[in-house]
């Protein structure tokens, strides 16, 4: 492992750990030529998943757009970030369990709008408005008539 203050590669672990996850290892390493000392995290590699978007292009899949679709979601919600990120650990998690190489994005849009319908009622809704591209405000209302009925 590279030491990313020195770039040397004579680097030593000196504590290992599972992660607040328990999904991952946390190592603590020190460079024996500058003396530092970094954080090193170490994960399962999955099998490539594969997203089918709605016009049937496939793209690998990347954590970090739900990431950004649910942050958008959530801007300006009493919503901490651990939150959000145990929210898409949830998603990501369910999304792996099912064990398919290929997803089509309305089945993690769905995955998502469960989750965060139990998180954030306003999010929810914000996420939804984008996700099912409500073209007019009848089409808004009659979402929220089915939160308000539920």
């Amino acid at each position: 492992m590279k030491c990313p203050f020195c770039s040397s590669e004579n680097t030593r672990v000196i504590d290992s750990r599972p992660a607040d996850d328990n999904n991952s290892i946390r190592r603590r390493r020190l460079c024996d030529d500058c003396g530092k000392r970094f954080t090193t995290y170490e994960k399962v590699e999955t099998i490539p998943l594969i997203v089918i978007k709605k016009d049937n292009a496939r793209e690998q899949y990347d954590r970090s757009k739900i990431e950004a679709g649910v942050l958008r979601a959530c801007h300006k919600r009493p919503i901490s970030v651990n939150q959000i990120n145990q929210l898409v650990d949830e998603v990501e998690t369910e999304i792996f369990n099912r064990e398919e190489k290929e997803i089509p994005s309305t089945s993690i849009g769905e995955i998502v709008m469960d989750k965060i319908k139990n998180l954030d009622s306003v999010a929810y809704v914000r996420f939804a408005s984008v996700y099912r591209e409500f073209k007019d405000v009848n089409t808004f209302m009659s979402e929220l008539k089915k939160m308000l009925d539920k």
